[in-house]
């Protein structure tokens, strides 16, 4: 028994028709390839470009302090450059003015200020650095002043103030007429000199009293309170007892 296929031509379809298209696919491939390449290279060196200029425009800051500027300019820029010549020799007088004409006399110079210092450019600042800006710094130490002590805190002390000059409060009118007596506990922060700085009332039998005591004792006088052979703040105490003749 004999078994027949028909197969029609126009159904065929293998290696020939692959190839009949493979050119024309490969050449589609190959440009795309070649031009998503050139975009990204076009992409990176774009990049480069706006980052170099980027950082050529960020400007430069130089910090320097005080102790490295050169002298102070003038600030009056018409004074000519002045050439000493030397003369012959001559006795010294120290100590005796000599006047001298008007036209031979140096003019008058004016020194900047650290503010206007800042706001002119030293000869010092431009060297070696190009194009940006320069930062001045002060570094001059300024002295802190020393911290009060508290009220309530506990400073050691070797020698305690001693008073050299007293003063004494005065009596209130007041008081007197109403026969009003007590006694008047005041605080008082000696300074490193020896003189009241502040003074408060602890303690007071009649309120009458407390502005008198205040005013004694910030009229005082002291030796300062010592430790290790300096002298420091410290607070005592100062106890003003107001009575009157025949009590």
């Amino acid at each position: 028994m004999t078994t027949v296929i028909n197969v029609k031509n126009n159904s065929i379809y293998g290696a020939f028709e692959l190839k009949k298209l493979y050119p024309r696919n490969f050449s589609i491939g190959l440009v795309i390839a070649v031009v998503l390449h050139i975009i990204l290279i076009t992409s990176y060196y774009f990049y480069l470009s706006v980052t170099k200029e980027k950082e050529e425009n960020v400007p430069t800051v130089r910090v320097l302090k005080y102790s490295e500027l050169g002298p102070p300019p003038s600030i009056t820029n018409e004074v000519p450059q002045q050439i000493s010549v030397a003369g012959p020799a001559a006795a010294p007088t120290v100590g005796v003015p000599v006047p001298v004409p008007d036209e031979e006399a140096p003019p008058e110079q004016t020194i900047a200020t650290q503010q206007e210092l800042s706001q002119q450019t030293s000869p010092v600042l431009t060297e070696g650095l190009g194009s940006g800006t320069t930062q001045i710094t002060q570094d001059i130490k300024i002295e802190k002043e020393e911290e009060e002590p508290d009220i309530n805190a506990f400073v050691p002390v070797e020698k305690l103030p001693e008073m050299v000059v007293a003063a004494q409060p005065t009596y209130p009118e007041i008081a007197k007429r109403a026969g009003i007596t007590g006694k008047v506990y005041v605080k008082v922060l000696i300074d490193k000199e020896g003189k009241p700085k502040k003074a408060v009332i602890i303690k007071s039998d009649a309120e009458v009293f407390n502005e008198p005591a205040i005013e004694a004792a910030m009229k005082c006088a002291f030796t300062p309170a010592l430790q290790n052979n300096k002298p420091v703040s410290v607070w005592i105490v100062i106890p003003y007892k107001f009575t009157l003749q025949g009590q």
